[in-house]
């Protein structure tokens, strides 16, 4: 908790007073504290809400974001690049919408880290720790939870469909941050999210009843014992009567109240679904969604794969920053993609390309993030950055910037011993608007 400092000429209180001293014994002078207190002041939030889409399977760079039309046919692939609104600036040919909404994003070319398996990168990407076997580092949504807090009666963190890997939850905080998952496809037919209605059998009055009789056995148990779970539990009961008793709440969730041809224009698909849940999820006051859309390992026939997959993720993306823009919500709402590493640079044997965390892509939109740039280089065979490596820290960092968290701060893990949110790195100016 920051403690308020007294306003230039204004007289000291004997606490005030105590503390002035305190802060002489650190060697600082109150011009000093004064100056810090400024400028911790001055960390405002550029964005208000966090879409994470993240693409698991790791989705190869050359066929999507950074294509090389000038490498050996064996480096760059079968597939052709095409222009986008940035002049010089090519992406891969199934990326045809999102081209045309280029100028709003930032394209991050030179992404790296040293993770090579699946769960590792993925909890890199997720947390911005490389993996220990001594603790479980939080995810960014968790982080976020944990710092900003509930708004509009909305789980603050919310996973769509459901989260990717254990690495997309709590970690060393409180299970009371973990995700709020949907359950189940806003693509499919009837869909439907969990725990949001009543049982036919129980009206609001005797659902408001049991609530008063469960505050009840609470209170005992909060007197007699000390228990995360017992506290995540309580946690998950406010929780869940703010969206069963909220109007508003349960409507964030309601799919089918978009205008059909809103619907369309996403793709009734998986993607495309997804994408318009999280906006209408962040436009209702959810302060961070990760969604999911999955399918980028391909070992085996790459081009084949990446024409089935790419093109559903190209319509529903590029609808997601026009709605969002359309809106007024994308200046306040952060949406980065990502993916847990990159490709190799040479296709393989069996027509596809393996695992590569050495340089990948990253894509930035909003929320503080400067629009219509392309950060970083990778090398003409996009094996190496060549300019401006950008390290899962320094993106950890520069996120939470973009949120109003201060990255430096620490948190408390189960021996009450402080973490830092993240470790080492710095934030990268030059992303920011």
């Amino acid at each position: 908790m920051h403690r308020r400092m007294p306003c230039a000429g204004s007289p000291l209180s004997r606490r005030q007073f105590l503390q002035v001293g305190a802060i002489g014994g650190l060697g600082l002078s109150l011009g000093d504290a004064l100056r810090l207190q400024a400028a911790d002041t001055a960390r405002k939030a550029r964005a208000e809400s966090i879409i994470h889409i993240f693409l698991p399977g790791g989705m190869a760079h050359q066929e999507s974001w950074d294509p090389k039309p000038l490498a050996p046919v064996e480096y760059r692939g079968e597939m052709a690049s095409i222009p986008t609104k940035l002049e010089g600036v090519q992406f891969n040919e199934c990326l045809k919408h999102t081209a045309q909404i280029a100028d709003k994003l930032t394209i991050v070319r030179s992404m790296t880290h040293g993770e090579a398996a699946h769960e590792r990168g993925v909890h890199n990407m997720f947390t911005g720790y490389r993996p220990s076997p001594a603790l479980i580092f939080p995810s960014f949504g968790s982080v976020v939870s944990h710092e900003l807090g509930v708004r509009n009666n909305l789980p603050p963190y919310v996973a769509v469909p459901s989260i990717v890997a254990n690495d997309a939850g709590s970690g060393y905080l409180s299970s009371a941050y973990g995700p709020f998952s949907l359950g189940s496809d806003p693509a499919n037919q009837g869909f439907q999210v969990k725990d949001l209605t009543l049982p036919g059998d129980v009206s609001p009055e005797r659902f408001t009843s049991r609530r008063h009789m469960l505050d009840a056995v609470n209170e005992h148990f909060a007197k007699t014992e000390k228990s995360d779970k017992l506290d995540a539990m309580d946690t998950f009961y406010q929780r869940a009567y703010g969206l069963i008793s909220s109007e508003k709440a349960r409507l964030a969730f309601d799919i089918n109240q978009e205008n059909a041809k809103l619907r369309d224009e996403y793709g009734r698909n998986a993607a495309g679904q997804r994408f318009l849940m999280a906006r209408r999820l962040v436009e209702a006051g959810v302060r961070f969604v990760t969604c999911h859309y999955s399918g980028w390992d391909y070992h085996n026939g790459i081009t084949k794969e990446t024409r089935n997959n790419l093109p559903q993720f190209d319509q529903g993306f590029a609808a997601l920053i026009r709605d969002l823009s359309a809106r007024g919500l994308l200046e306040k709402t952060l949406v980065m993609v990502s993916s847990e590493f990159g490709r190799t640079p040479k296709i393989n044997g069996t027509a596809g390309r393996d695992h590569w965390p050495k340089v990948f892509s990253v894509v930035l939109a909003g929320g503080g993030i400067k629009a219509g740039s392309v950060y970083g280089r990778s090398d003409s065979i996009a094996a190496e950055p060549e300019d401006d490596a950008l390290t899962v820290e320094d993106l950890s960092h520069t996120v939470y910037e973009c949120l109003g968290i201060d990255p430096e701060k620490k948190l408390m893990s189960p021996g009450d011993r402080p973490i830092d949110i993240v470790r080492e790195g710095k934030t990268r100016k030059e992303l920011l608007a």
